[in-house]
């Protein structure tokens, strides 16, 4: 593993915990050899952890569209900034570049983000560890969801497995770091039950 894609917010939250937790994750990359893939902006969580990143010698690298250059001020300060032309080229992008993906809390673009990576994972389109950084028990409601989608039927447990959840960011990276993924994907379960 050498580089996790992190999904977070463009504003800091209403809580200082949130700015803490994105410099003690920008901390942990550095400190596992990992380099930051991330929206290549510089406001929010998104430039909180990029600048902890770069402020202890890591990499950091940005993946934004030109469309949000301006309007998510793009970081000029990264090891790398790639400017794309549209949302769907940024995604891939940044998904070429990670061996994981890890959300951190952030809004609708962080959520969207994060569960088109975990069902890539369940259909077997990647075999890369997802992750939810559960700063404060910020992602508690989801994971209750996610919990309840498995008891009405929707989801096998084995799913909501992939999914590593973690308090603690050294924590988390330890768990991508021993993650592997299942030999069977969605569709194969599919096919036995016909």
């Amino acid at each position: 593993m050498k580089a996790v894609c992190v999904y977070c917010g463009s504003s800091m939250g209403a809580r200082p915990v949130y700015n803490e937790a994105a410099q003690a994750f920008g901390r942990a990359l550095v400190d596992a050899n990992l380099a930051l893939v991330y929206g290549g902006g510089k406001v929010g969580l998104m430039g909180v952890i990029a600048d902890t990143v770069m402020a202890h010698g890591g990499r950091a690298i940005g993946v934004i569209p030109e469309l949000l250059v301006d309007k998510e001020v793009g970081h000029n300060g990264l090891t790398e900034l790639h400017v794309v032309p549209d949302m769907h080229q940024r995604k891939k992008m940044m998904a070429d570049l990670s061996d994981a993906f890890v959300a951190m809390p952030g809004g609708v673009g962080t959520l969207e983000e994060l569960f088109e990576v975990y069902t890539w994972a369940q259909l077997g389109y990647h075999h890369k560890p997802v992750g939810v950084l559960n700063i404060d028990s910020f992602y508690n409601p989801l994971i209750a969801l996610l919990e309840h989608t498995v008891s009405e039927g929707f989801m096998r447990q084995a799913y909501l497995d992939l999914l590593q959840i973690d308090s603690d960011p050294a924590a988390l990276i330890g768990k991508l770091k021993r993650y592997h993924a299942p030999a069977k994907d969605k569709w194969a379960d599919l096919r036995e039950n016909v």
